[in-house]
């Protein structure tokens, strides 16, 4: 039976990582799934499918460069963002974590993500932190931010726990003026 649910918490944790892309599917899951509504599951994704893609640099690579044209505002306001992004979900305030989700984003579905986001909350607590914060491509419509994430869920009903690192590329777009999350990309680390 722990066997059962340690196999539950695996596929949560890599669900709520998020690496959902447009380009394997036309139709996409949860921002906070990572997983595409198509027939491979979270574990079959192949690293080499998601390793380059157009998120601004291969999530095989450990150099991180940051964006030159990032106008000071801009960076600020970005970085304010993803930082409401995290701090939202680990504080599981769904109105304030839906507030910086596109409308139509490309990567997900937004009536999925709200209705996904609100029974993680209600079966899980997950924490997420953000290290190496950095803009790494930048214009005037759309943005990419890098961050390591080390991410801790417990299911609440089991006392189950798990804990995951990983890099992840969060693409946000401009909507009413404002940055919005409209994809996100993740790549779990290999644990040694």
């Amino acid at each position: 039976m722990k066997f059962k649910y340690i196999i539950m918490l695996v596929m949560i944790s890599i669900l709520l990582s998020a690496c959902a892309s447009k380009e394997n599917s036309d139709e996409t899951g949860s921002v906070s799934d990572g997983e595409s509504t198509s027939e491979n599951s979270a574990l079959e994704h192949e690293v080499k499918d998601q390793a380059k893609s157009d998120v601004g640099f291969e999530m095989v690579g450990t150099d991180i460069e940051e964006a030159q044209n990032v106008p000071a505002e801009e960076k600020k306001s970005l970085i304010e963002v993803f930082e409401l992004y995290i701090t939202a979900f680990n504080e599981e305030d769904i109105e304030k974590y839906m507030s910086v989700i596109a409308t139509e984003p490309e990567g997900f579905d937004y009536q999925g993500e709200e209705k996904f986001v609100k029974e993680t909350f209600t079966q899980y607590e997950v924490n997420r932190t953000a290290e190496d914060v950095t803009v790494i491509k930048y214009n005037e419509n759309q943005a990419q931010v890098y961050a390591s994430l080390s991410i801790s869920l417990k299911q609440e009903s089991t006392g189950g726990k798990l804990d995951r690192t990983g890099r992840q590329v969060t693409v946000f777009i401009k909507e009413d003026g404002n940055w919005r999350v409209t994809s996100v990309y993740f790549i779990g680390d290999v644990a040694q």
